[in-house]
């Protein structure tokens, strides 16, 4: 099946929810919360420990990165709205005639042509093709042309926060085995207070983003939304093997490309058949 970029990919987009924002800027706050622990804490103990601590600085911010790249496309990237207010009477009597065999489905609630698997989000107030599910922590829906970006964000953070977890208690250990001498940026009880949080932080994050990633590609390599499974009896089973599922989501060919939030996803051109 032919493959092309998808349209909805460069459009601007941001939903105006306020709740979805508040969680995104609280998800920004929370990177640069670690990274205001990793400049006040662990890199005070760099001139003893100077290798360790530029590679994990190093570690840490590539990280920190692509989860924020990762973020800020799957918040900013049109999820795969389909065009509000095209049911006209005219364009439902041409797409009958041009699909004679095919049922065009109309949305009641934005007045716009449904394709095969798009539902609609009382949120974002569109029809979304593919949708997965609303998150409010990207302000976005998780669709066709976001989906690849959204599934790198949680693997971002989850690998950020796995490898805070790590810095973290070994900064700790180093703190209390050197009574401190080690760590002059902060008196005991601050440290304390900011590694214990970047602790609870870590676990937190680290097990919430862990499973969420591992649901997206379970979804993936299924062909199966979070929608479709609560609605497994409406909806017909397809669609091609787990590989060609997870081409179809990251782009192409397995290589660096997948791992990049800045690399475009793909999507099938019969998904734009009602989008035009």
């Amino acid at each position: 099946m032919g493959r092309e970029k998808t349209q909805c990919c460069g459009r601007k987009w941001c939903v105006g929810d306020v709740c979805g924002i508040i969680c995104a800027v609280i998800t920004w706050g929370l990177v640069i919360y670690g990274e205001t622990c990793i400049l006040w804490v662990m890199m005070s103990s760099w001139e003893l420990h100077p290798v360790h601590q530029t590679v994990n600085f190093i570690i840490f911010n590539f990280f920190a990165i692509m989860a924020l790249t990762s973020h800020a496309k799957t918040m900013l990237t049109d999820p795969g709205a389909v065009p509000k207010g095209n049911a006209t009477d005219d364009y439902i009597e041409r797409l009958q005639l041009m699909n004679e065999n095919k049922v065009v489905y109309k949305c009641q609630k934005c007045c716009s042509i449904k394709p095969e698997r798009a539902h609609h989000c009382s949120v974002c107030e569109r029809c979304i093709r593919r949708m997965d599910h609303h998150c409010p922590w990207v302000n976005n829906c998780v669709g066709e042309g976001n989906q690849k970006y959204f599934v790198l964000f949680t693997l971002y953070i989850a690998c950020l926060s796995i490898h805070a977890l790590y810095w973290g208690v070994w900064q700790f250990v180093e703190c209390v085995g050197s009574e401190w001498a080690t760590c002059p940026a902060l008196s005991p009880p601050a440290t304390t207070l900011l590694l214990i949080f970047l602790l609870f932080e870590g676990v937190l994050f680290a097990i919430f983003t862990g499973v969420m990633f591992g649901t997206q590609i379970s979804a993936i390599c299924s062909d199966e939304t979070a929608i479709e499974s609560l609605k497994r009896g409406d909806c017909e089973k397809v669609r091609g093997s787990s590989w060609k599922n997870l081409q179809m989501v990251f782009g192409g060919p397995f290589s660096w490309r997948w791992l990049s939030p800045l690399v475009e996803p793909y999507a099938t051109k019969a998904t734009f058949e009602y989008s035009v």
